[in-house]
């Protein structure tokens, strides 16, 4: 988008990702597939900006309450997470790709 005749800076502010976790067998973990958040006790969702910033947070208790305590372990794993994708994201973007041909026809 920001090769000649397109924009002039880049349309993204900063980076974001999205990232699941909760709480299974009493232990708070990261990225649950399905096997684990389908009996997850506490099942959470969060997004958040390169810089720590909160888009969304949406946790459930599955079962019984979960407390202020493992709320805040779930969001600090949440953030470790989502820092690592997003040195992976800007790792990834680091270099405009090589401009497209158009194709003939």
């Amino acid at each position: 988008m920001q090769q000649p005749g397109g924009i002039k800076q880049h349309p993204m502010s900063e980076p974001c990702a999205a990232i699941s976790d909760g709480i299974v067998g009493g232990v708070p973990l990261l990225d649950l597939p399905y096997t684990e958040d389908s009996r997850a006790e506490v099942d959470m969702n969060v997004v958040m900006t390169g810089s720590g910033r909160f888009i969304e947070v949406q946790g459930t208790a599955e079962g019984m309450a979960f407390t202020r305590s493992e709320l805040d372990d779930l969001l600090a794993l949440a953030h470790k997470g989502i820092a690592e994708i997003v040195e992976l994201q800007v790792e990834m973007t680091a270099e405009a790709p090589e401009p497209r041909v158009a194709p003939r026809g």
